[in-house]
């Protein structure tokens, strides 16, 4: 399996980038279940990439759905050391307007699904540093990509991962605009957490889509809207991640990489068999 891949998360229409060619579904099967969909690899800017749908074709899964350590075990298997997500979001802050991108660099949980967002338990203990949730070397790649190409692109933020399906009501709205968050969406965290674990570089381009609800003079957030700032989004997350990757390394050296390193607790005689089986390609260089 090719190695040092770029991994791509994000709507269906992301595939339709121009230049990505030798384009092939692949099915993978992991020890969490399935992942959101098959896997399309193929070759893009010159550079190995696997994308994933992240709710599938046709978008058809719920947000509280995802399998996480799935959809990023998947990439791992297939090779992928950097992950770039796209994905909307609404705007907790004034200065954030639909059609802007914000380049976060912070989450705030809000879900109830630690399990799930690990790799780790069955009998291996590991505590992964996440101090800094988003990779700031590849951030930083798809920041000034984004502003090379006149975007409206703000340089870090929080990122309030909310569960859903519902949106906001009003009164979290409110919450967390006052505490000071700046974006907030249903998808990034469980992708991080298990990216992290699987010492895979990951950040995110959160494209902005609407203000939520707490700002009573906007109208609040439906399905219409988001949509249609999705379309106008898509172009400019497509050329930003089409010339964001040529500026990625071809060796996996940055520190994400190597997160595990002091991070598993458990005694390696200690480890079971079954789970290490199943961690294989997330464990290798640690066995």
């Amino acid at each position: 399996m090719p190695a040092n891949r770029i991994g791509i998360i994000g709507g269906s229409g992301l595939y339709h980038i121009e230049g990505f060619t030798r384009q092939k579904w692949v099915t993978v099967k992991t020890p969490f279940g399935a992942p959101s969909d098959s896997f399309l690899t193929g070759e893009l800017s010159g550079r190995e990439v696997v994308f994933l749908p992240r709710h599938a074709r046709g978008h058809r899964i719920l947000p509280s759905e995802l399998n996480h350590r799935a959809n990023i075990y998947g990439m791992k298997k297939l090779g992928v050391d950097w992950i770039i997500s796209v994905s909307a979001v609404g705007s907790l802050q004034e200065k954030y307007r639909p059609c802007d991108v914000v380049l976060i660099d912070q989450f705030v949980d809000r879900t109830k699904q630690s399990l799930a967002h690990t790799f780790f338990g069955r009998g291996i203990v590991a505590h992964v540093a996440f101090a800094e949730p988003i990779c700031e070397e590849l951030r930083r790649i798809l920041l000034v990509t984004a502003k090379g190409l006149k975007a409206r692109a703000h340089d870090g933020g929080a990122y309030v991962n909310m569960e859903g399906p519902l949106f906001s009501t009003r009164a979290e709205s409110i919450s967390n605009h006052r505490q000071g968050f700046d974006v907030v969406g249903m998808t990034n965290l469980g992708e991080a957490k298990c990216a992290r674990e699987a010492e895979i570089a990951y950040a995110s381009l959160a494209m902005i889509t609407d203000y939520d609800c707490w700002k009573v003079d906007e109208a609040h957030v439906t399905v219409e809207m988001v949509i249609a700032n999705l379309t106008k989004n898509a172009a400019l997350a497509k050329e930003v991640v089409r010339q964001a990757i040529t500026q990625i390394p071809v060796a996996p050296n940055w520190p994400c990489h190597s997160a595990l390193q002091n991070a598993i607790m458990t005694e390696r005689s200690a480890w079971p068999a079954k789970t290490v089986r199943e961690l294989k390609p997330i464990l290798r260089k640690y066995l």
